[in-house]
């Protein structure tokens, strides 16, 4: 039976190292984290995603994964830690260099090595390979090493792993047919070939793909703002041609991918890459200007208080990684307003959550900062007696206006430059 270690037990190691140990490969999972090894040696799971804490059960109760804090040998070995960014937006490889390092101290002759961490062009080829060479084996002719980014929607993680297409990039021909062999273990998507540094652009380019079109979105919603035109209507009209898609503007951009991945382009190329970063930085602003606007609206009230609803980075999901929300609360603060946060989703934060009604006890205003499906059913009635004023700013366009507005609350939409 093969054996695979996976090194970084996160939203992609763990999903897919209990996808390998569903599917006939003996997987030891490595973490620095006791209290991930310990949750998930008991079966249980730190992340919540649909479907993970049953498949994670299934596959320790088979005895096809266990997980530990030591590197173990291998025939396989697939790199899934973090690969933050710098404040100076630089490229944080540090927890792939200290994997590869550990990693060189247990290859053997005729493994394979697999990279899916988020890098900087060049990674695989210019760090992994030295690093693991260093064990006296030589890559591409003793063992394999390839770079094989994973694609996949938190919320929908273990159906994308499946079925979505996979982009292998090899440092040489074996090494890519040797890592499209392995995932085919489980995949049923497309696996295309290519080499390891096209395959590592190619992922931070999906990405970037996304942040400079929310840029456009949210630059658009700026100026319809001014304009008093409803930026939603006119991005459902514009998108009634054929050849436009425009994505929807926010709050600002969050999660692990989207405010990253851009900043390593930049990293690589940083005179070429003018529309990259300047749509960062326009997605990067985003979150103080909806704060600004949530502070015009508590303007002149006696130490403002504002409910703030959602801190995650996106809907029906307990990730917080990168949220605006951070951003948001910050600025709120620094202008003097005292916030009350609520998610019902949310696990961990910078700062303590508090329930629904907590947050609107005294408020004089709430901002909707992501659309969970549980703020649909909420009553404006209700958290309108709870408030000290009854304004609202969604900046997700997922109230009822209507609803609100005849619960006595004068709404606000991002966008629209309307507050009635």
């Amino acid at each position: 039976m093969t054996t695979a270690c996976v090194v970084g037990l996160g939203y992609i190691g763990l999903p897919t190292a209990a996808m390998l140990a569903t599917n006939g490969i003996s997987v030891v999972g490595v973490d620095t984290d006791s209290t991930v090894v310990q949750a998930i040696s008991e079966g249980n799971s730190h992340i919540e995603e649909p479907g993970i804490r049953s498949l994670v059960q299934k596959a320790v109760n088979s005895g096809h994964l266990t997980a530990q804090a030591e590197m173990p040998e291998a025939d396989v070995f697939v790199i899934a830690v973090p690969t933050p960014i710098t404040p100076d937006k630089q490229p944080d490889l540090d927890a792939v260099r200290a994997a590869s390092e550990t990693i060189s101290q247990r290859i053997k002759r005729g493994d394979l090595v697999l990279l899916e961490s988020t890098v900087s062009p060049g990674t695989t080829v210019q760090l992994v390979a030295p690093i693991l060479e260093t064990s006296g084996l030589k890559a591409g002719s003793d063992f394999s090493l390839a770079y094989c980014p994973e694609r996949v929607l938190p919320g929908a993680i273990l159906r994308e792993l499946i079925e979505n297409d996979r982009i292998v990039g090899g440092i040489d021909t074996r090494s890519a047919q040797r890592a499209s062999d392995f995932y085919r273990s489980f995949v049923k998507g497309k696996i295309y070939l290519t080499d390891a540094t096209t395959a590592e652009v190619v992922k931070l380019s999906e990405n970037t793909f996304r942040d400079v079109n929310i840029a456009l979105a949210n630059e658009l919603s700026r100026i319809c703002s001014t304009l008093g035109v409803d930026v939603w209507e006119m991005i459902t009209l514009a998108n009634k041609h054929p050849r436009v898609n425009l994505l929807q503007p926010g709050p600002g951009v969050g999660g692990h991918c989207i405010p990253i991945d851009p900043w390593f382009l930049v990293s690589a190329d940083p005179a070429a890459a003018n529309i990259i970063r300047t749509s960062r930085e326009t997605n990067d602003a985003q979150p103080r200007l909806v704060a600004q606007l949530v502070l015009d609206m508590v303007a002149g009230a006696p130490r403002p208080r504002v409910a703030v609803l959602g801190v995650t980075y996106k809907a029906n999901v307990n990730d917080t990684r990168e949220s605006p929300a951070l951003e948001v609360i910050r600025a709120l603060e620094e202008a003097g307003a005292e916030v009350s946060a609520h998610d019902p989703h949310a696990r961990q934060f910078f700062r303590p959550l508090v329930t629904l009604e907590e947050a609107f006890k005294g408020a004089d205003a709430a901002v909707v900062l992501v659309d969970h499906q549980d703020f649909e059913g909420l009553d404006p009635k209700r958290l309108s007696q709870l408030m000290r004023s009854s304004k609202v700013l969604d900046t997700r366009h997922c109230l009822d206006v209507a609803r609100w507005r005849e619960a006595g609350f004068q709404v606000a939409v991002l966008g629209t430059g309307t507050a009635k």
